[in-house]
């Protein structure tokens, strides 16, 4: 008995192969290599190597098939018995109107076939009850003993299977029991498999009633089982629908992920379910799929498609399902037909359990499967010498099955369990075939298989030259089978004999021992045709025949040399070796049908055996030229032509070849060499050069091989020549002293020669000796060209790979020296370049000095000289600018500091001109705070120059708003002053006058301008935007106020206007609230004030500072412009004032100011704040003006005391109720200023106004005009609203919160804009210091007569001495007689300003 299918041992593994890449070149070749292993296995396993991955070249979207269904347990043969029998019994009973029960027994199904057989090996059912050998039965049957199973099978015997073998007998059934089956409900009922009605076969004329009978006929269960073949599916699959269904079938039934389920696991269990009677599991497989039609796996050359690089090397190669059948090798490309599975490919397409049963391949050929991807396919495998031995075994142990079908091995349907053929000693092998690998059976190799789960393969048949002898005898066995043929073998020899000279010499002798024995064959039957009597013979082209007409009717056989045919029967035909065979007509009516003569088939013999021993001919020709028997040596033509003739004749690859084509190969290697030497000047530099000991054995090489060459004469030539270089190398290399000319002859001769003889090596070295010691001494040469370091440095490294010898030495260490020295002096004027210290041009000199006398390029020497250079120059143009005939410009000397100090040299001067640079920063600085307000947009230059383009209202609006943005930042562009001209005094003289006059001018064409414009606050909508204050907004309902000098209007909440309730506050009498002509009501907008304006005291100190400087300030001479400009306007007022109807009117205006006064003493006073109290100024008409400088203390004193001011908030809102109440009481005009008077007042006011100083006769012209008109009552009334505590206007600039951000954004701005426009500054003042005029010229001289202020600072001095003498001292000018009408308080405005 077989082991139980739990207990399946795996079989030993097959042979398996792992090729190189030479190995793989040759598939054929190869596989020959290993048949002796491979073939005592039946099978064996390729691993091409790594890199061969060929691509899969099925369409995978067109790609359909039908798959064959498989149900495992009627594929193995013993199983497949069994449910035979089962099947008789189960149609038996159920003629009895019962069901088939099987019984269960020890918790296992009761094997009723095996229990059957059993009985009748013992003797039968009557002899092992006579015996009581029931227990034996159970003990066969392996159940275990002493449980009294044997009664048990003794029940169930004659319950279920005696019946049936009693009705088998032809005995009465009326004693039988008809219903044994009632008592059994735990039996499991029997379902009949029907194995013939299922069948690939026509089924007889009785399957058709028994589908259709509902009670089965006695007979049938008497009829033999019939053949058994696969059904196709109904289903037709996509290889994605067939793979998804093919692992959801594996998961569900493994219940776990299909890439997890072991091999081993899967391979037990197949094997369990093909034994199986009562599980019944289905599975389908894809196989036999035609490539021709679907499409191979490989890539194949065809004009369907156009292939990669890639696809072509893979579509040509031998290892290719589609090519390896037609090698020249193989036989079978001798066959013209596309025998499908054998020469074309078949394709399979597996899931898990599929299998393919035992067989071996059509005519015992080869085989080769190629798995392209998927899960592993399981083989096993049977060596050829036990094929007869398993078809014994099968026959033996299922001889039911080859009753039916004598030929079941050769229809693929069944399967044996290996264990079972192992058990009779049949040898079987197995292996797991993975994706990328080869599996290779061998003639008449029985295998068979089954896959592990989803997976696509390809599989084609060939045949080799060793098969020829097997496939002979097939085509015996196959006659004694009488089984059908794919191809004629005596056609395939007779085909291959007629072309012998394209036959493989393996293949053509294989060809010939087989064409030997078909004719004597031939022959001998032949003959007992002739001696049957039968003469009559036609010639018969039976390869033109279709297969089917060319049969024999006895054996099947296709015929191809010779047939017997009747002529009374056509339809038949017979081999000679069955003419008995054919009908029982007479003799003299059969006829010989034959291919060829006797005479023919010995002439194509006689051609194969010249094919087959052509290779014994080339082989002692071979043989004679190598070993040069007869003593002479063959031409290297001769030699060639036995190459040419073994590959012409496709002579197998010999040692003799190999020999022939080793001598070849070194033949012509020693005529490339040899031709390498000889030739042209251009082929030798490519030709790599050989010693003169290679060139020796070479030409002992070239007389040892056994063929003449030519070329050995010129080669003899070649070592004459090289020897008598030897000599001429020896002679020079023993002279004295060395000549570069001759060694570096010598050594370009020997480059020619191409040969390298060991003087060479010396004459080199002493080559490159003599070509550095030049070197080194052209390098410090004195009269040569210095060179750097770097050059030096790699001149010494040169030299380390010189040969050593006593002159290199010497200039070594010389070298090294001077290297060492020079580093020295270049690292100490680097130390000198960047060391914080600074050294004296003395000592820079001395450096560079001693550094000269070093014959080396440094560059830290040479810009330590270059520096020395500049500071010399440097030093020169101080002495030039500062013994020039003016002083400096301060440019000109910041400029000279900035050089001064970027150069590594220590300047005494730089110390005297930085002294001078910051003391005129100082200077600059204090005129700064002076004049400028504070965050003002203006420059000082700006503040000091006229404004020239003030008659411009969009230019003067859009540049204020420039500069308060930080976008405008030249100085002196309205004055036309490029930075040349800023340096000649009469440039900027004449320009200052030009300005002044161009600004009024400007002045009263913009006040013509703005005059025209209607108030905002009276007609918002049609003022325009663009001209209306700084803000170029119209804004309804915000008050306004009309500049004074502009005469443009601003808005209250945009610009800093007159406190009119401080000022009051701070020192006003009784009588002062209705002296409204001396209220601070005056406003100018700051597009006209600029500055702070300062009093004309304060300038004058600043220009006693200016004095003591020695540096030229264009700010300076501004200064002393504008001071001269101011003091001949301060004469001018002064003189105006002081004329009769002036003096006048200050009289009459001094008189109601004090009838005001004596009104009120005799009035009761109005409650007035006591802020309004303290401090009240009273003023006599009568008094002198105030000693200027007593005046200037006087002012600040009262300044400051008015800003100490604070009122409470119950005085301030009196002071709010209590001077609206007195608009209604002023009065006006209170003078009568006629014409004559007034024009020349207003246009001096005009002029007071322009300039940016605070004068005390500017204050007294602006009352009296004043007091000539009517009170200014919407203005007044203005102010008072802007006042409010309320109101946002009466804020200052600096308290609002809006402002202050605005302001620290524009400091940012313009503080960056400031440190690019210094070190743009910075970097012009270098530039020009370097361009400072030669010494000799000098200044412009003033061009205009009343300019001599400006000429030099000594007469500065003077004038200015002067007017401080007529300040000081007692004033008799005839304006020293008016009042003065000034008072301080009335200045808060300005003072504002300035703030």
């Amino acid at each position: 008995m077989k082991p139980a299918s739990d207990d399946f041992l795996p079989p030993p593994e097959c042979p398996v192969f792992e090729p190189s890449w030479a190995e793989f070149r040759d598939p054929l070749g190869y596989i020959a290599k290993i048949r002796p292993i491979a073939e005592k296995s039946g099978i064996c396993k390729i691993r091409p190597p790594a890199d061969w991955q060929p691509p899969f070249a099925v369409e995978v979207d067109n790609f359909r098939f039908t798959p064959r269904i498989q149900r495992l347990n009627e594929l193995e043969a013993q199983t497949r018995v069994k449910l035979n029998y089962l099947d008789q019994i189960a149609k038996f009973w159920e003629i009895q109107g019962s069901s088939l029960k099987i019984p269960n027994v020890e918790r296992k199904i009761l094997d009723l076939y095996s229990l059957n057989k059993i009985v009748v090996e013992e003797g039968g059912y009557e002899a092992i009850c006579k015996d009581r050998r029931w227990a034996r039965v159970a003990q066969r049957l392996n159940y275990p003993s002493g449980k009294n199973i044997g009664s048990l099978l003794r029940s169930h015997y004659e319950r279920i299977i005696y019946p049936y073998e009693m009705f088998q007998s032809g005995a009465n059934l009326v004693q039988c029991n008809t219903d044994p089956f009632d008592s059994e409900e735990k039996d499991k009922e029997y379902k009949p498999h029907s194995i013939p009605l299922r069948q690939s076969v026509q089924p007889s004329k009785f399957s058709c009633c028994s589908r259709r009978a509902k009670r089965l006929q006695p007979e049938e269960c008497k009829r033999p089982p019939e053949a058994f073949g696969f059904e196709q599916a109904t289903q037709e699959y996509t290889l994605q629908s067939f793979g998804e269904m093919a692992d959801s079938f594996k998961a569900d039934y493994f219940n776990m992920p299909v890439h997890m389920v072991p091999t081993e696991v899967v391979e037990k269990e197949f094997w369990r379910l093909v034994s199986s009677i009562e599980e019944d599991v289905t599975v389908e497989y894809g196989a036999d799929i035609h490539s021709k039609e679907f499409g191979s796996g490989f890539p194949v050359n065809n004009s369907k498609w156009n292939l990669s690089p890639e696809e072509k090397e893979y579509a040509t190669s031998g290892w290719n399902l589609n090519v390896m059948p037609v090698l020249d090798q193989s036989v079978l490309c001798h066959i013209n037909a596309d025998i499908s599975g054998m020469k074309v490919p078949w394709l399979y397409v597996g899931m898990v359990f599929s299998a393919f049963c035992w067989h071996i391949e059509d005519h015992w050929s080869y085989s080769i499967n190629y798995l392209h991807w998927g899960e592993p396919k399981t083989w096993y495998g049977v060596p050829s010498l036990a094929a007869e031995h398993l078809e014994d075994v099968m026959k033996r142990l299922t001889p039911e099955l080859f009753e039916s079908q004598p030929d079941l091995l050769h229809q693929l349907v069944t399967l044996m369990n290996p264990n079972t053929l192992m058990s009779h000693g049949v040898p079987v092998v197995r292996t797991n075939q993975c994706a990328g690998e080869f599996v290779i059976t061998f003639p008449r190799a029985y295998h068979s298989g089954f896959n592990q789960g989803y997976n696509f393969a390809e599989a084609v048949n060939f045949c080799t030259a060793d098969w020829l002898p097997v496939g002979r005898q097939c085509i015996e066995h196959y006659r004694r089978l009488r089984r059908y043929c794919v191809f004629s073998h005596e056609e395939l020899i007779c085909k291959m004999a007629a072309f012998p000279e394209k036959l493989d010499l393996n293949l053509a002798v294989a060809v010939h021992k087989e064409m030997f024995i078909m004719v004597q064959e031939e022959r001998r039957l032949r003959k007992t045709l002739l001696e049957k009597g039968i003469t009559e013979a036609e010639r018969e082209a039976f390869e033109l025949l279709p297969d089917d007409e060319r049969q024999c009717i006895k054996c099947k056989t296709t015929c191809f040399l010779s047939a017997l045919a009747c002529y009374d029967c056509p339809d038949g035909l017979v081999c000679l070796s069955h003419i008995n065979d054919l009908c029982k007509c007479s003799r003299s009516r059969q006829y010989l049908r034959y291919r060829y003569t006797l005479d023919e088939l010995p002439a194509m013999l006689q051609k194969l055996k010249t094919r087959a021993e052509s290779f014994d001919n080339w082989a002692n020709k071979v043989q004679a030229a190598l070993e040069v028997e007869d003593g002479r040596k063959r031409s290297l033509e001769e030699l060639r032509a036995l190459e040419s003739e073994a590959h012409d004749r496709r002579f197998p690859n010999s040692d003799l070849l190999q020999r022939l084509k080793k001598c070849l190969t070194e033949a012509e290697t020693c005529i490339s060499q040899v031709l390498g030497l000889i030739s042209n000047s251009e082929d030798r530099l490519e030709t790599p050069q050989i010693t003169l000991t290679e060139l020796q054995i070479l030409l002992k090489q070239m007389g040892t091989l056994p063929c003449t060459m030519h070329q050995i004469d010129e080669l003899k030539d070649v070592l004459q020549e090289v020897e008598t270089y030897q000599i001429e190398t020896r002679e020079a290399l023993t002279s004295l002293p060395y000549s570069l000319e001759i060694l570096q002859s010598l050594m370009e001769k020997g480059q020619q020669l191409r040969v390298e003889v060991p003087e060479a090596h010396q004459l080199e070295e002493l080559l490159e000796q003599a070509k550095w010691l030049d070197q080194v001494k052209q390098a410090l040469a004195p009269s040569g060209q210095r060179h750097s370091l770097v050059i030096m440095k790699k001149l010494l490294v040169m030299g380390t790979k010189v040969a050593s010898s006593p002159s290199v030495n010497k200039a070594r260490a010389e070298l090294q020296e001077l290297l060492t020295i020079a580093e020295r002096w270049e690292e100490k004027a680097h130390l000198c370049l960047e060391a914080s210290q600074k050294h004296s041009p003395a000592t820079l000199e001395v450096i560079i000095r001693e550094a000269e006398n070093i014959p080396v390029y440094l560059p830290n020497i040479q810009s330590l000289k270059e520096a020395l250079t500049k500071a010399r120059a440097w030093i020169a143009d101080v002495n030039e600018i500062q013994n020039g005939d003016h002083y400096p410009c301060l440019d000109d000397l910041e400029g000279l500091v900035a050089v001064g100090r970027d150069l590594p040299v220590e300047l005494e001067e730089l110390r005297q001109l930085e002294n001078q640079v910051l003391t005129a920063h100082s200077w600059k600085e204090k005129a700064s705070k002076t004049f400028l307000k504070k965050n003002s947009c203006y420059t000082l230059l700006e503040v000091l120059c006229p404004c020239a383009d003030a008659g411009s209202v969009s230019t003067k609006r859009s540049r204020w708003i420039e500069k308060e943005m930080g976008l405008y930042k030249y100085d002196t562009e309205l004055l036309g002053l490029s930075a040349q001209d800023l340096r000649d005094p009469g440039s900027l003289i004449m320009a200052f006058k030009e300005g002044e006059e161009k600004e009024k001018e400007g002045i009263l064409k913009l006040r013509h301008i703005n005059s025209a414009k209607p108030s905002p606050m009276s007609s918002p909508m049609n003022a325009s935007a663009t001209s209306i204050c700084i803000c170029g907004q119209v804004r309804a309902g915000v008050e306004a106020l009309q500049c004074d000098l502009c005469h443009d209007w601003f808005h209250g909440q945009c610009v800093t206007v007159p406190h009119l309730l401080r000022s009051l506050r701070a020192s006003h009498t009784s009588s002062q609230l209705l002296a409204w002509w001396e209220w601070d009501t005056k406003f100018l907008c700051p597009l006209c004030m600029r500055s702070r304006r300062p009093r004309l005291e304060t300038i004058l100190t600043l220009l006693v500072g200016l004095q003591r400087l020695s540096v030229r300030l264009p700010e300076g001479e501004a200064l002393q412009c504008l001071t001269e400009r101011a003091i001949g306007w301060q004469g001018r007022a002064r003189q105006a004032l002081a004329s009769e109807d002036v003096t006048a009117l200050l009289k009459q205006l001094a008189k109601s100011r004090q009838q005001l006064q004596d009104e009120l003493r005799h009035e009761q006073p109005p409650t007035l704040p006591s802020g309004l109290e303290s401090d009240c100024l009273t003023e006599d008409s009568g008094k002198d003006i105030l000693k200027e400088e007593e005046e200037l203390v006087l002012n600040e004193d009262r300044l400051k005391s008015s800003e100490k001011i604070v009122p409470n908030e119950n005085s301030c809102e009196r002071d709010e109720e209590l001077l609206p109440s007195l608009l209604s009481q002023l009065t006006g005009p209170v003078l009568e200023l006629p014409e004559a008077t007034r024009a020349p007042l207003e246009e001096l006011m005009m002029e007071g106004d322009l300039l940016e100083v605070t004068l005390d006769e500017n204050h007294s012209i602006w009352q009296l005009l004043q007091a000539g008109q009517n009170p200014n009552l919407e203005r007044i009334h203005t102010l008072l609203e802007l006042e409010k505590p309320e109101n946002p206007g009466n804020w200052s600039e600096e308290q609002t919160p809006e402002r202050r951000r605005r302001r620290r954004r524009q400091k940012v701005v313009l503080s960056r804009k400031g440190e690019e426009f210094t070190q743009k500054e910075l970097e012009i003042k270098r530039v020009r210091s370097s361009r400072i005029k030669p010494k000799g010229e000098k200044f412009q001289e003033p061009i205009h007569g009343d300019n001599v202020l400006l000429t030099h600072h000594t007469e500065h001095t003077n004038i200015l001495k002067e007017h401080m003498n007529s300040v000081q001292g007692k004033d008799t000018s005839p304006s020293s007689s008016f009042p003065s009408l000034t008072p301080l308080r009335h200045l808060s405005y300005f003072h504002q300003q300035k703030l």
